[in-house]
Parts: C-alpha cells; structure tokens; sequence
C-alpha cells in the first residue's frame, strides 16, 4: 500500500465568499473533501486511490490523506484504512460534512465494496453530503464537469488530466499482476497520486471561492 499524508498552505480563506449552506459559511472548516479512483466492471471491484483532506485553519492548510493499492490483498486494506480514516476524522476532528464532486458515484462504489467485505459504516448517519456539481445545476439549472468548473473558477492543473478508461486499467493489472506495480515507472504512480490530488484540493478552492465568480450556463460535459 502506497500512503501519503501531506500539506499544502493555502492563502487567506475569507468565509464570506463560501459556499453557504444551509444557512451556513463555515461548513468547509468541518468537512473532508472527498474523491476516489475506482475500478468498476459490471460492479464495483476495487478503490485505486482513496484520497481525502480538510481544512487547518489555525495552520492555514489543506491535510491530505491518500492510499493507493499496490495489489490484490491492497483491495481489502484500502477499505479498512478507509473506515479508520472517517472514524478518526469524525470523532477526533469533528468533521460533519463531505464535499464531493459527482460524488454519487464514488459513494456507490465504497459502500458496495464496504457491503462485500463486511465493513458496517453507516456514511448517512455520520456525514451530510454536498455534492458541487449539484450544486452548480441547482443555481444554473445545467449540469457541468469539474474540469470546467476548474477554468471558471481560474483554478490552474499541477499535473496532466487522465482518463477514467485508462486508470480502470491500471488498477484492473494491479490486481492481477502481483508484480506490475514493480514495473510501473514511478512517474507514472506519481502522475495518479497528483491527479487524484488536484481534485480534492479543486474542491475545496471551488467551495471556499463559490461567490467570487459570476455563475454561468454551460452545456452538460
């Protein structure tokens, strides 16, 4: 199992231009920005890369948290570390919320995966989910991907965009080949951890800056 645990500082965080919900502008202080890199064939087989981070605001940075499987018996520890993660987060630290973009999906996936290994975590009792591409339709009654979302909001990549075909791949031979993940160049484990990085930390630059820029309509992705 590859795990990172890393911080980036942010710039001033003004709670004034957040996102308000329901009735609050500080919601983004008690909740975990929240996205994964799965491998789904008929039915979810396995989470590539669980990564998570929330917001310090007396260190005035982003925690990050991700683990990413290396082979077959990974399939299994990543949900457990999982479910220790969002314990932790939610009885330590006081987290309340998940941020997700499209997060439908993700929640699909690890809850079907949490159902298969007998992992009893009950996400809806514990967390309230905001889902920013909803929230986007909701005041622009037009769906958009976060890609875009991403240019409306000037928020410029670190690393390249990869497609969801092609990580299903890797973690598709990850799980079959012990050894692939020995032959992987670690540019490219490297390129996957940072892809999956930007999204997380997109969403919280997206949900802390939600009022500075002019909504606008856009046709769905």
């Amino acid at each position: 199992m590859i795990e990172i645990s890393n911080k980036i500082y942010t710039n001033n965080v003004l709670k004034e231009y957040a996102l308000d919900f329901e009735g609050s502008k500080d919601v983004f202080e008690q909740a975990l920005f929240f996205d994964l890199e799965h491998y789904v064939y008929k039915k979810p087989i396995c989470i590539g890369v669980f990564g998570c981070c929330y917001y310090d605001k007396i260190q005035n940075c982003l925690n990050i948290t991700q683990y990413m499987i290396e082979n077959k018996y990974d399939v299994k520890k990543v949900l457990f570390m999982a479910e220790e993660y969002f314990k932790e987060m939610y009885f330590k630290y006081n987290k309340r919320y998940i941020i997700t973009f499209s997060g439908n999906n993700d929640f699909t996936v690890i809850k079907y995966l949490f159902n298969k290994y007998s992992i009893k975590f009950d996400f809806d009792s514990m967390f309230k989910h905001i889902d920013l591409q909803k929230q986007y339709e909701i005041e622009t009654k037009n769906c958009i991907g976060l890609k875009k979302l991403e240019k409306i909001f000037n928020i410029e990549r670190e690393g390249e965009l990869i497609s969801g075909s092609n990580l299903a791949k890797t973690f598709s031979k990850i799980i079959r080949d012990n050894e692939y993940i020995n032959k992987m160049p670690e540019e490219k484990k490297e390129k996957i951890l940072l892809y999956n990085q930007q999204d997380i930390v997109s969403l919280f630059y997206i949900y802390t800056k939600w009022n500075i820029v002019e909504k606008v309509e856009h046709k769905n992705e």
